[in-house]
């Protein structure tokens, strides 16, 4: 992808996550808890709730009217992947299905709402997750995306909402904007910090279903003892935060409060034999990329390099570090954790 197409498609992406947005403070101010909450369906990736169900509206409007100019390959948790592009009459009719990614257009991954179960009930932030790739002959993977945003979905008090956005190899850029447009948008760049410290931070360990939390907290706090012992912590100033937003976690830890995150559900669920709601791609692809941007380490648990498809169904387990220095600090005293674990 050229830098122009590329320019193009980020654009086009920022249009998506306007209506996004919209769809989301439209069902905020519009439709009662009962409707916000309710479960529409199972989709490809989680339940799609009543505010996912207004937002993929949305989402499928900007499709057919992209599609109608230029082919392009889009996955949603609500209905992975599609391939659409232009009919005979070209925008002046409606878009084809088209029979896969040998297209020659974008292949983008789009969680509309990641972090549903705090927002629609007003609680909490949840974001747009963008992750987009050149064309190519499949799946895409990690590696292959060329640009990631995190468009912020804020509750019905908040008066502005920030943007995180990165290219491959390029800055974090973080934007954060009044919702009446009003005030325009107020620009940096987000640079991680040196600081390996080992406390005076949120350090979270993602609990998401209770029948794993006590194995979790079994592993956090052995983290923390060692942490005590060898790096002299202090524990009271080590802060959990459970946010229900794998996106809003690592947006967090690309803003700087969080100086480490980790979510194992998948690692242990892999280590049982068993089975739990884990990360899946299209919910942190493209935050990997903006959170590395900004100078994090995102890896797997046992420090090797992330790597998988994107898709809705693969199980992601991460751990992610406020900067290097942090990684080569703590990392260690997590992997010694995990090797200890027992199994059955």
């Amino acid at each position: 992808m050229d830098a122009p197409e590329l320019e193009e498609w980020v654009a086009r992406c920022g249009v998506l996550a306007a209506r996004v947005r919209e769809a989301a403070c439209g069902a905020l101010r519009d439709d009662d808890l009962a409707e916000r909450t309710r479960a529409v369906r199972r989709g490809a990736g989680d339940v799609t709730y009543g505010l996912d169900a207004r937002c993929e509206a949305a989402v499928e409007a900007w499709f057919e009217a992209a599609a109608r100019e230029r082919p392009l390959s889009l996955l949603t948790e609500d209905t992975g992947w599609r391939h659409r592009g232009p009919g005979p009459r070209g925008r002046l009719g409606a878009a084809v299905e088209l029979a896969g990614f040998e297209h020659g257009g974008p292949r983008l991954a789009l969680d509309p709402v990641d972090g549903t179960r705090g927002l629609m009930f007003d609680l909490r932030s949840a974001w747009s997750v963008v992750s987009l790739a050149g064309p190519g002959r499949g799946q895409p993977r990690l590696g292959d995306l060329v640009h990631g945003a995190l468009w912020e979905l804020p509750d019905s008090r908040a008066a502005r909402y920030r943007v995180l956005a990165a290219e491959r190899g390029g800055p974090c850029r973080l934007e954060e904007r009044d919702l009446d447009g009003d005030g325009g948008a107020r620009r940096t760049t987000l640079s991680a910090d040196d600081d390996d410290r080992c406390d005076r931070g949120f350090f979270p360990f993602f609990r998401y279903e209770p029948a794993w939390r006590p194995e979790l907290a079994r592993l956090e706090a052995r983290f923390f003892e060692r942490l005590e012992r060898h790096e002299r912590a202090e524990l009271r100033h080590v802060f959990d935060d459970q946010y229900i937003s794998n996106a809003g976690q690592l947006a967090l830890l690309a803003l700087g409060p969080y100086r480490m995150v980790a979510d194992l559900r998948a690692e242990l669920a892999a280590r049982r034999g068993a089975r739990t709601t884990t990360s899946k791609p299209y919910d942190v692809a493209g935050a990997i990329l903006v959170a590395e941007a900004a100078g994090c380490v995102l890896e797997a648990p046992d420090g090797s390099p992330l790597d998988f498809a994107l898709d809705c169904t693969t199980p992601v387990a991460f751990v992610g570090w406020a900067n290097r220095a942090t990684a080569a600090r703590l990392g260690p005293h997590l992997h010694a954790v995990l090797a200890e674990d027992p199994r059955p």
